[in-house]
C-alpha cells in the first residue's frame, strides 16, 4: 500500500482527501503545519505528497523532505487554488514534481492519484 501525506492547515481539506484517498487505496497521514509534516517524513517517508501552497513554510517543507534520505523518491503535489504560473514555477524551484488545483474532489483526487494507487 502506499503511502501519502496531505499537508495542509485546514481540518475539512484533509479529512476530505483522506476519505477519498483513503477509498483508492492509499495509506494517508495528515500533517496541520510544516513542521508536523517534515517530522513526519522523516519517522517514515511517504511516496506522495501533497502540499498547500498556502500553508506558511510550504516551500520549507519541500524543500526539506527533497533533502531528507529518500527524499529524491517521492512524489510531490503542490497544492494551488488558481493556475498561477509564477507560483507554480516557485514550487516547481522548490522540488515540488506536479500541482493540484483546489478545492479538489472526488473525481479530481481519483483522476490524478487513481492509477497510482494501483501502481501500488
Amino acid at each position: 500500500m502506499q503511502r501519502l501525506m496531505i499537508a495542509d492547515t485546514s481540518d475539512v481539506v484533509r479529512k476530505v482527501g483522506k476519505r477519498i484517498l483513503s477509498e483508492l487505496g492509499f495509506l494517508v497521514v495528515e500533517a496541520g503545519t510544516d513542521r508536523e509534516g517534515l517530522r513526519r517524513c522523516g519517522e517514515e517517508m511517504p511516496n506522495i505528497l501533497i502540499v498547500d501552497a498556502a500553508m506558511d513554510g510550504a516551500l520549507d517543507l519541500i524543500g526539506g523532505v527533497r533533502g531528507l534520505p529518500g527524499g529524491d523518491k517521492v512524489r510531490i503535489y503542490y497544492c494551488v487554488i488558481e493556475a498561477d504560473l509564477k507560483k507554480m514555477m516557485i514550487g516547481k524551484r522548490a522540488g515540488a514534481n506536479d500541482f493540484l488545483l483546489k478545492p479538489f474532489d472526488r473525481k479530481v483526487l481519483t483522476a490524478t492519484f487513481g492509477t497510482l494507487a494501483a501502481a501500488a
